[in-house]
């Protein structure tokens, strides 16, 4: 039988562990529940060496690593693609073949399991034939099985020149449509963060070599929009706690800043986790399992995209909206007020003001006492005859308040 409730003794609660500025640690708890107090603002410096770092890491692979790793598509050449009867294909054993015939430069990629595609230089039509006969004798399929594409380089750079126009025409649509929605401000903070998710995308492309193809193109405008959707979330919500600005004693824009930021932390976190889904099932299924190389390069522009712009919207854009909202007259008078705000001194009691002189009496420590201590001290009890001390005397206690009356007894009528 268990025992009775009045007989069991309760558990004291855990307590949560403290950080160095005194606020409980999070748990998994707090953020589903949007209970999280994350310093964004305070620590935006930290954020803007993250991302500097990154950045320099960027060009870093830009200059010394030859530029971007440009698809065939841009840099114009043939293709061959083909599927391999009966074994699996090796790289390696390709490659020989190619070498053969002076192509050591040729790039092979092997597409899911027995597909294959070769790039090259431009060739004549009698090298494209000596090619296309050597991979079909390696694939074990007649010549005619074996693709064979021709890319001019002037397709490549028409896309390009479209996709800087399209780049171009999104930055001022945008501009107006957040000066509109908000201020002029939330609008050059949002493209920043743009600004930002461009380099830190083109530097992670330069430094792992991943392949550029139109598809990574399109990707790479897709992933602008995300970004910016995530950061207007933020921005409306900070425009409605700025309504109820000063409403809160001692709060400055940055703190109203950072409050919204936890506000609408998890349906940040939610909109990317639901938007990274769909991409691994790209990058799984289309791309690995398939054998799709068109659904891998979108996959994998649109997966360092999601990471890059959900980053920008929270310690890119907003830190750098803070920084500047905080320097307009309204807001630095709220940061200044709230800086020179001090707490009030605790009342100090009268034996305590004289610490370090001599009193009346000669005895190091107390000093001589004022109108105020003398108010402050209490009133000597009046002596019996017995030599038993009386009541209490009305007067104020050490704190300075007045000590109540007795109250009266009403006799009992008989």
């Amino acid at each position: 039988m268990s025992e009775p409730a009045e007989g069991r003794e309760r558990r004291p609660r855990r307590r949560r562990r403290l950080r160095r500025d005194g606020l409980p640690r999070h748990t998994l708890s707090d953020v589903l529940h949007e209970r999280t107090h994350f310093q964004f603002v305070e620590r935006s410096w930290r954020w803007a060496l993250v991302s500097l770092v990154v950045i320099l890491a960027g060009v870093g692979g830009l200059v010394f690593r030859g530029g971007l790793n440009l698809g065939i598509d841009f840099r114009g050449g043939t293709s061959w693609t083909f599927e391999v009867k009966g074994k699996d294909p090796s790289v390696a054993d390709i490659r020989s073949k190619l070498d053969a015939l002076g192509l050591a430069d040729s790039e092979v990629l092997i597409l899911g399991t027995h597909n294959v595609r070769v790039e090259a230089e431009e060739m004549t039509e009698a090298e494209r034939t000596e090619v296309s006969t050597a991979l079909a004798d390696y694939a074990g399929v007649e010549v005619r099985d074996v693709a064979v594409t021709d890319v001019s380089p002037t397709w490549g750079k028409t896309v390009s020149s479209k996709a800087l126009q399209a780049l171009i025409v999104f930055f001022l649509v945008i501009a107006l449509y957040l000066t509109f929605r908000f201020e002029w401000k939330m609008a050059v903070a949002a493209l920043t963060a743009v600004v930002h998710d461009i380099l830190v995308t083109v530097g992670v492309y330069a430094l792992v070599q991943f392949e550029v193809t139109p598809e990574t193109v399109i990707a790479f405008l897709t992933i602008l929009g995300f970004s910016l959707y995530d950061t207007v979330v933020v921005f409306d919500k900070i425009r409605e706690n700025t309504e109820h600005l000063g409403s809160a004693r001692g709060e400055t824009y940055g703190q109203m800043v950072n409050r919204s930021l936890n506000e609408v932390l998890m349906r940040s976190l939610n909109t990317s986790f639901v938007a990274v889904l769909p991409v691994v099932s790209i990058l799984v299924v289309g791309a690995y399992l398939l054998g799709a190389a068109a659904l891998e390069d979108f996959g994998l522009a649109l997966s360092v995209g999601l990471a890059t712009g959900a980053y920008s919207s929270v310690f890119v854009a907003t830190p750098v909206l803070a920084w500047w909202k905080e320097r307009e007259p309204r807001y630095r008078s709220l940061r200044e007020r709230a800086a020179t705000r001090a707490p009030r001194p605790a009342p100090v009691a009268a034996g305590a003001r004289g610490a370090g002189g001599p009193g009346p009496g000669g005895a190091p420590g107390d000093a001589a006492a004022g109108p105020d201590d003398l108010a402050a001290v209490p009133a000597a009890r009046p002596a019996r005859s017995d030599g038993v001390a009386g009541p209490p005397a009305v007067g104020r206690t050490s704190y300075g308040s007045v000590t109540p009356r007795p109250r009266k007894q009403r006799r009992r009528k008989r």
